[in-house]
């Protein structure tokens, strides 16, 4: 019999509630981008970016990496549609990329 794992062990553990309810609706609306844009009453771009967003946080958890706190903050940006996906993408690229020159 497989021993049964923490939840805090799996990466969707590692995920705070706002994310996990996002992933419950994504599935029960059978994987439908359109649907969840709908349901949240966002625009699809703007759930699209929210949902890569979710991607590579979950990623990272599942790569035993740390969640980045600048990346959360322009997918808030987006998604509240202060800024556009392209200058929140620019803008954690730049992030990134002098974070990597240190």
């Amino acid at each position: 019999m497989a021993e049964k794992s923490s939840l805090e062990n799996h990466p969707l553990g590692k995920l705070d509630l706002e994310d996990l309810n996002l992933v419950v609706q994504f599935v029960l609306l059978s994987g439908s981008i359109k649907d969840l844009a709908a349901f949240y009453g966002i625009s699809y771009p703007t759930m699209r970016a929210r949902l890569d967003s979710l991607i590579e946080r979950i990623e990272k958890a599942a790569a035993g990496g740390t969640i980045d706190p600048m990346a959360d903050c322009l997918a808030d940006l987006v998604e509240r549609e202060l800024i556009s996906i392209h200058t929140a993408r620019k803008i954690r690229d730049l992030h990134r990329k002098m974070l990597d020159e240190r």
